[in-house]
């Protein structure tokens, strides 16, 4: 069920109470089809910067050949393999597919698949005059060996990461402090996306509290959550608002207070909580709050990127001038569309929109 709280006439200005939003009932499928139309109409006019932990999603696919000798492991024979932007990367994939303009700003090491990544974005028209690329750090890449028979779906049997030793040097951090402070003047909105590798800096953490007062910020943090005190929203998994607060979250209403939590210490807008096959659910501020069940099938492929894309579909959607609910609604339907690929993965407009129109049939 897609419920709203509404505020009721009280002394607590924050209790909130359960209504069915009116266009669940009353609303055509065409109208608001039209709608959303509109709002993903309006994307290629935004210019979103995405800040954070570039990552490289590196599958490796082959076919499983023979026990080893050397061991009790099935060898398995590589067929082929492809790189594609993962973490930061990601979201700026995502964005540059739905045809805004993307600014990248954060690190890749100066290896083959961080040029790899840094060529793929320049063929999308992504903006890298922010993406360092440095012979003094890796890329930061995650290794998934994917192996099936022919005619079947490929498995992941096996991730390895490649991560730096050693934290950021001060003086790329710099360079990179230097870049989103002078591009976050040519931008709409700032994505965010926070991988815990160590760009989003101390510093960088305090210009972004400043530039909030101002612009649109959405965070996607995985350690640091806490700290992003006065953005305009943020978009945890279950597992990263319990990580924050210190609270299971097991039934609608646990995750209705953790949501509460964020929102009053943060002072944020709206924090977006990210479910898995529960969907969503969204607190607006004053008192609003909305489950959305998961958009498409529960039968789902790989989940390798979800929120990412939900951070940036979020963020693009709101910088298209849509509501909260409404930017939480297509993140919602991107996920469900995303989930139904294999590996990391994007969508155009085109599969935003026809899977928008679906969830009202």
């Amino acid at each position: 069920m897609i419920y709203q709280e509404k505020k009721e006439k009280s002394r607590d200005k924050n209790k909130i109470q359960r209504v069915k939003p009116s266009w669940q009932k009353k609303e055509k499928p065409l109208k608001k089809g039209k709608y959303f139309e509109g709002i993903i109409g309006k994307f290629p006019q935004s210019k979103i910067m995405v800040l954070g932990d570039y990552i490289s999603d590196v599958y490796v696919y082959g076919k499983p050949f023979k026990l080893s000798r050397e061991a009790p492991v099935v060898v398995i024979r590589h067929e082929w393999e492809n790189v594609v932007p993962g973490g930061a990367g990601n979201a700026a994939h995502n964005l540059a597919s739905l045809g805004c303009k993307v600014y990248a700003v954060g690190i890749l090491g100066n290896d083959e698949v961080g040029n790899s990544i840094l060529n793929q974005f320049m063929k999308k028209g992504v903006n890298v005059d922010g993406l360092l690329l440095s012979h003094i750090v890796n890329t930061i890449s995650k290794t998934r060996i994917m192996a099936g028979d022919d005619h079947t779906s490929k498995q992941q049997v096996i991730r390895i990461d490649k991560v730096n030793q050693e934290p950021i040097p001060a003086r790329l951090l710099e360079k990179i402090y230097s870049q989103f402070k002078r591009i976050a003047n040519e931008v709409d909105a700032i994505v965010v996306s926070d991988y815990g590798y160590g760009v989003v800096s101390d510093r960088i953490i305090s210009l972004i509290q400043t530039l909030a007062k101002q612009k649109m910020v959405v965070v996607d943090s995985r350690y640091q959550l806490m700290r992003f005190r006065g953005v305009t929203a943020v978009t945890p998994n279950e597992s990263e608002a319990e990580k924050a607060i210190r609270m299971r979250l097991f039934e609608d209403h646990n995750v209705e207070r953790a949501a509460k939590v964020l929102m009053e210490k943060l002072k944020l807008q709206a924090v977006l909580i990210t479910r898995g096959n529960r969907g969503m659910t969204l607190l607006e501020k004053p008192a609003k709050i909305f489950h959305l069940p998961i958009s498409g099938h529960d039968d789902i492929t790989d989940v390798t990127g979800a929120g990412d894309t939900v951070a940036a579909v979020f963020t693009l959607s709101l910088a298209a001038r849509a509501g909260f609910y409404d930017a939480a609604f297509l993140a919602n339907c991107a996920a469900g569309v995303v989930v139904m690929k294999s590996g990391t993965a994007v969508l155009t407009r085109e599969e935003l929109l026809e899977a928008a129109k679906k969830y009202h049939e």
